[in-house]
């Protein structure tokens, strides 16, 4: 039922996930990430919002790089019969890991506006940092509330085709 209600059912409400999901990350995922590599200043958190636009299109590209591959991870480690939510922690965390690899290094980029080797060479002290908030931020605000969104438009839509 939690499947069928709190998870997208065609391509268009796919796509309204993806962007309730995605514009909810990017807003509290890189300030915090850039706060936490540059202090927590007024500065930065403003110079922040200036890529935001850039950021938010590099997580669309990579979520839709990612998605078939965290999938299949996703049905590798949970089998049919488990519950909703392990389906979805499990899949949230194959989101991240795969996710955060990327634009550990691609968001670096964006932001300091320059692509360099720094990323790289830095990605295994950055990188678990990034996951855990961005993981943090999926399973506790984004994915939630997409998943709300989700259950009440096809409790309305639902409602629509009974009266009908």
């Amino acid at each position: 039922m939690d499947f069928h209600m709190k998870l997208p059912r065609s391509k268009k409400e796919f796509a309204l996930f993806m962007v309730i999901i995605s514009v909810i990350s990017v807003n509290i995922i890189a300030p915090l990430i850039t706060c936490f590599e540059m202090g927590f200043h007024l500065r930065v958190w403003a110079d922040t919002l200036s890529v935001l636009p850039f950021i938010w299109l590099a997580v669309i590209v990579v979520v839709l790089i990612t998605y078939k591959p965290a999938e299949w991870l996703t049905a590798r480690i949970v089998k049919e019969g488990d519950s909703f939510g392990a389906h979805i922690v499990v899949n949230i965390l194959c989101t991240v890991l795969f996710m955060s690899i990327l634009l550990t290094v691609i968001g670096t980029w964006i932001g300091t506006r320059h692509i360099s080797l720094e990323p790289i060479r830095l990605f295994f002290y950055k990188w678990p940092r990034n996951a855990a908030i961005s993981f943090a931020v999926e399973a506790c605000v984004a994915q939630p509330i997409a998943r709300l969104v989700m259950l009440k438009l096809h409790q309305r839509a639902d409602a629509k085709a009974q009266q009908a």
